[in-house]
């Protein structure tokens, strides 16, 4: 035994010692607090003159409020006049102000965000401090009174009324039913009464969405109210629970899956509201389906698909199929409730009726409808004979998409519309133009290149055109609507922003997998990008079908954390890939029926392309990521290209669509079939089956009271893992819904180690802490 010791002894000093771990480079709190400074609650506080938001009076006059440098600017503009000038003397105010208060105010940091100008128009009004200030212009004189205690069920229940028209009438919710309260007299009165739980008036439940506002639409006379009871007595429940001390809280409400028997439908009333009466319209149920998207108040409006006639005595409106390859456009007498079909449409994939707004109109006086078709391919408006149901014209045409229809001009047959993809340039930018309704004479009303955003005014006869590119600022201007100058209201100042270093994205174009199509994008680098080094590649994914990973194509100082992640050593991209809107029918259906794609062969082929373009770029040091939608992708990409990309971080991911609301899949992969082999055409677009393939190294997230997506996606997916034998990272947020809330600045932080450790094999500080703060210049009483 000795001597065999003696013989290991020998044998272990005559072996060369084993060289040490190689050591991996660590970050420091100092990097990550340099990461840190391009988000957009540093950046944007930088950033002057960089908006306007109008806040109209009598006469298209408006008033808005711009930040500088200094503080804070009142703006009063006269568009019949031409004038752009200070709304009052900011130092008179601060001066009277301070008299009257015990503080000390200055002209620049006024203690209020927002005011009211008289009916006068010689004095304004203001809350601040707890009082209800009012300051006369003329003379100088202050007053103020005490503000009374805030009344909780008052205030909610003022947040949740609709006023009619005529200011007379605040529509609202009760019990399941729809009661209206004189704003003058405070007197209320119910106008439905058999209303119930689950069969209620005017109530907002999308499965993924609520309210406790009424869905409806007052009429133009203010004497009638376009809603629904909606009912959901036989939907399936969805259930999430609490996490504290004790015994959790359940939470249930109504949501609907895909290939649900019994979903969401809402019987279509008219309510009239002088001596309540309810009209039922004479057809058979609607499904909570919407012309524009998966929700029926989506756009904005309160209602969507509905359309008043001048006079009241007509509802027109839009039914869309359970899987949105129909669509109805129907009229109703508003006083019996007769329903005429006018015409249909049926798609073979899925209808939209444009881009972040509906865009069919109806036009009673001369009995026609503006309608909005992709049947030739590209998103146009057509004019159809209301009482033939025929089409009488196409108005707009070409390899082009109209996105918004902002103004009817009955009297002059013209429309004033937003689109895309028409100018020479990036297909995404958007511009205004008139046309007749004839089809001739289009007109461009915003030439300068860029991302245009407009506002009407009250009365069309003016607009705001703000634009400005990815990269670069832009400016605000007021014109009439035959594209003419009125008055430049601002400039974007970005010096003090460039002033710390701070530089813009680069916009990138690149081949689609079919090697033809252009494809458009951002690509984030370090500011002291060095091209002899190599950078590992992260590409931010949404793959839509609804929206893209760029999102807003206007000047934004900050995109998430994009720039911020790319000062920690990363190249980081954002590819628009096909399956996303805003080109073509055919692009946007490139996933049609198999959403796992999520625009992946795009993504991969462009960052190949963008490697041999910029040698810094270290294609084997892959990553991506992404939330909802984009944390779907995610994992779909780390199961299905496993070779490619070696590292991923999926966030509140969709990942079976079975577990999804009813309408997201059922619009876009289809009815949920079950096919002669027991397997149904959801199968192959959940991630879950696939997991056997990961490689690299993945991160799932998820909270836990997430009432869009549910919670279960992600664990269906953890629970796959698990059985496979795989192993990976999860983190789950307690009580926090969709977005993660106030865990966000720690999901950023946990997602930036993750991507240092594994992906720049780098070693993160400990336990940085995020430190978002408001921009002090919209701080009130700063």
């Amino acid at each position: 035994m000795p001597n065999y010791l003696l013989a290991l002894t020998a044998l272990a000093l005559s072996w060369p010692l084993a060289a040490p771990a190689q050591q991996s480079p660590a970050l420091t709190a100092q990097d990550y607090a340099r990461a840190e400074r391009s988000m957009s609650y540093h950046t944007q506080a930088l950033v002057d003159r960089s908006s306007v938001q109008p806040n109209w009076l009598a006469n298209d006059r408006f008033w808005y409020r711009v930040v500088t440098a200094e503080g804070s600017e009142f703006i009063l503009v006269d568009p019949a006049r031409k004038t752009r000038t200070a709304a009052f003397d900011k130092a008179k105010l601060a001066s009277a102000l301070s008299a009257a208060s015990s503080k000390q105010y200055e002209a620049a940091r006024l203690p209020f965000r927002s005011f009211v100008f008289a009916p006068d128009e010689n004095s304004i009004s203001f809350a601040a401090d707890g009082k209800s200030w009012k300051y006369n212009l003329t003379t100088g004189q202050i007053s103020a009174d005490a503000i009374p205690a805030a009344d909780p069920a008052g205030s909610k229940n003022a947040e949740n009324e609709i006023v009619s028209p005529d200011g007379r009438l605040a529509a609202y919710i009760r019990d399941y039913n729809l009661w209206v309260r004189d704003t003058k007299t405070n007197q209320q009165t119910p106008l439905t009464t058999d209303g119930v739980k689950d069969f209620g008036y005017a109530t907002d439940n999308a499965g993924w969405s609520s309210s406790d506002r009424p869905i409806m639409l007052w009429s133009p006379d203010s004497r009638k109210i376009a809603t629904y009871q909606q009912d959901q007595r036989k939907v399936s429940d969805m259930y999430l629970v609490t996490t504290n001390i004790g015994k959790p809280t359940l939470k249930s409400w109504k949501y609907p899956l895909p290939g649900d028997k019994d979903i969401t439908t809402i019987e279509r009333v008219i309510v009239e509201v002088n001596g309540p009466k309810v009209v039922r319209f004479q057809m058979a149920p609607d499904l909570r389906r919407g012309s524009l998207s998966d929700d029926i108040n989506s756009a904005g409006t309160g209602f969507d698909d509905v359309n008043w006639s001048p006079d009241g005595t007509e509802l027109a409106f839009v039914s869309t199929s359970r899987d949105h390859k129909e669509e109805k456009f129907r009229v109703a007498d508003a006083a019996t409730g007769a329903v005429r079909e006018v015409f249909s449409e049926t798609v073979a994939t899925q209808y939209e009726s444009g881009q972040h707004a509906i865009n069919w109109r109806y036009l009673p006086k001369t009995k026609e409808a503006i309608w909005y078709s992709e049947r030739d391919n590209w998103g146009h408006l057509y004019l159809y004979d209301a009482t033939t149901g025929k089409v009488k014209q196409q108005i707009t045409k070409g390899n082009w998409v109209v996105t918004q229809l902002l103004k009817v001009d009955e009297k002059a047959r013209q429309l004033y519309f937003l689109a895309d993809g028409r100018e020479p340039g990036n297909p995404y930018f958007t511009h205004l133009y008139r046309i007749g309704m004839n089809g001739k004479n289009l007109t461009l009303l915003t030439p300068e290149a860029g991302n245009h955003r407009v506002t009407l005014s009250p009365s069309g006869r003016y607009f705001i055109d703000s634009y400005s590119q990815p990269d670069r600022p832009g400016a605000t201007l007021l014109r009439s609507m035959d594209g003419k100058l009125v008055s430049a209201l601002e400039k974007t100042d970005i010096s003090r922003l460039t002033a710390t270093g701070w530089k813009p994205p680069t916009p990138i174009t690149v081949k689609a997998q079919d090697g033809q199509t252009d494809l458009y994008g951002l690509m984030f680098t370090p500011t002291n990008l060095d091209p002899a080094k190599k950078y590992p590649i992260v590409n931010y994914i949404y793959p839509g079908p609804q929206g893209g990973s760029v999102g807003s194509w206007s000047f934004a100082a900050a995109r998430g954390d994009n720039q911020a992640l790319a000062e920690l050593g990363f190249v980081v991209v954002a590819i628009e890939g096909s399956c996303n809107p805003l080109r073509s029918k055919s692009f946007h259906d490139g996933c049609y029926g198999n959403m796992a794609e999520n625009t992946l062969s795009d993504q991969m082929t462009g960052m190949r392309q963008l490697a041999q373009r910029y040698p810094y770029i270290d294609l084997a040091r892959a990553g991506i990521w992404g939330h909802s939608g984009g944390g779907y992708a995610t994992a779909a990409a780390m199961f299905r290209y496993p070779d490619f990309f070696k590292v991923g971080i999926s966030e509140s991911g969709n990942h079976e669509s079975r577990n999804y609301e009813d309408d997201w899949g059922e619009r876009y992969i289809g009815l949920l079939t079950t096919q002669a082999d027991g397997t149904t055409n959801y199968d192959s677009q959940a991630n879950a089956p696939y997991v056997k393939n990961l490689k690299g190294k993945l991160m799932l997230a998820h909270g836990m009271m997430d009432n869009n997506v549910p919670p279960y996606n992600t664990l269906l997916v953890v629970e796959a893992l698990i059985k496979a034998n795989k192993t990976f990272d999860l983190v789950m947020f307690p009580n926090a819904t969709h977005g993660f809330g106030a865990y966000s600045p720690y999901m950023t932080r946990r997602r930036w180690d993750y991507f240092v450790r594994h992906l720049a094999g780098a070693e993160p500080p400990k336990d940085y802490e995020m430190t978002p703060k408001a921009d002090p210049r919209n701080v009130v009483g700063q």
